[in-house]
């Protein structure tokens, strides 16, 4: 059960951190508008769509990449004037043990959890796609890259070559597509480019030649255009930056899926995905080090517990930078490197509790 000092806990901790993050959020809201305005007054940029496309998407994404330094930063703020007004002496005095004192700053950081994974999954991936439609609109679109030397698998035993990609015109030049069947290649097609027709809905082929192979013989088809149905789309072709912050959860587990099957690497998927889902977790991990460590008076007050709270947040971000570059060479699988910060820091979390509550 919940009791009046918890609820004085729990609302400390919330409105402590969600004004941190508010503050902060309006800093760099005036920031970004300094470094826009010029942008948005030669290109007469609606206020309307200024302030409902651009800055209200851009809201949940920086209340997410804080969230994290701003838990710590809370607690380590208000807990620490709780202990130099004696009012946590005050409670461990009355017979409320260390483990009962973390209560309400669990569920606090149980919230901030919640929120940052229902931001990072759900919400900010909608919100960066509107702001990059609404700098393609009224900024400068971003041009999609080309591709070369492309293999795709595109269905089992299915396989598609290309020299190369053109974007702009949806254009695969040198194109290839190779039928498996029992490890066996049964049919084989070349030619010279494969266009997508955007009316049809289709690819065509030029200039092709078709070998289908039955044992020791064979049969070869050649013609100057055919349309045909492949799975796969221009989309898949067009190399888009950041695109993985633009997609849902199940959108991004539904990509990496398809990427997998078209033997593409989906390294940057995979460290997008479960750097999600360990993100969230890092508020509980700095919570319990906070806590551990501004509930005791020590010389040099709130002002040493803030640079040593500042301290231990920027060496968990750097700490899963490195990790991140790791996974990103292939030297560790992208789940391991996303949660070896939180596994370590989650080690000095429960070490600090101990020796706190003793």
């Amino acid at each position: 059960m919940l009791h009046k000092i918890d609820f004085y806990i729990i609302k400390k901790f919330l409105g402590t951190f969600f004004y941190a993050i508010a503050l902060i959020i309006s800093i760099s809201i005036v920031f970004d508008v300094s470094e826009n305005i010029d942008d948005f007054m030669s290109k007469d940029v609606p206020t309307r769509a200024i302030i409902f496309d651009y800055y209200l998407n851009f809201i949940p994404y920086f209340a997410n990449l804080f969230s994290g330094l701003f838990t710590f930063i809370a607690v380590i703020y208000f807990t620490s004037k709780m202990a130099y007004n004696t009012e946590i002496i005050a409670i461990l005095s009355s017979g409320v043990s260390f483990s009962r004192l973390m209560r309400p700053y669990l569920i606090g950081a149980a919230v901030i959890v919640i929120f940052s994974y229902m931001l990072g999954n759900y919400i900010i991936p909608p919100a960066n796609k509107k702001k990059v439609e609404f700098r393609n609109t009224y900024i400068g679109s971003q041009k999609p890259g080309s591709e070369y030397h492309i293999h795709r698998q595109i269905e089992p035993g299915v396989f598609v070559y290309m020299s190369s990609y053109n974007a702009t015109n949806d254009v695969g030049y040198k194109f290839t597509i190779e039928k498996f069947e029992d490890k066996k290649l049964v049919s084989k097609l070349t030619s010279e480019y494969v266009k997508w027709d955007r009316e049809k809905k289709k690819w065509v082929i030029y200039d092709y030649s078709i070998r289908n192979i039955d044992g020791y013989n064979e049969k070869v088809i050649q013609g100057a255009e055919i349309d045909t149905v492949l799975n796969m789309t221009p989309e898949d072709y067009q190399v888009i930056f950041n695109i993985v912050e633009t997609m849902t959860l199940p959108a991004l587990n539904a990509s990496i899926a398809s990427l997998k099957l078209r033997g593409v690497n989906t390294i940057e998927y995979e460290i997008e995905k479960h750097r999600r889902r360990a993100g969230p977790f890092s508020a509980l991990i700095l919570t319990f080090i906070g806590v551990s460590l501004a509930s005791r008076k020590i010389k040099g007050g709130i002002g040493f517990h803030l640079g040593l709270g500042l301290l231990l947040s920027f060496s968990y971000i750097m700490f899963m930078q490195v990790t991140t570059v790791f996974a990103t060479s292939g030297l560790l699988a992208p789940y391991m490197a996303m949660w070896i910060p939180n596994i370590m820091y989650g080690g000095l979390a429960f070490y600090l509790y101990r020796r706190a509550a003793r």
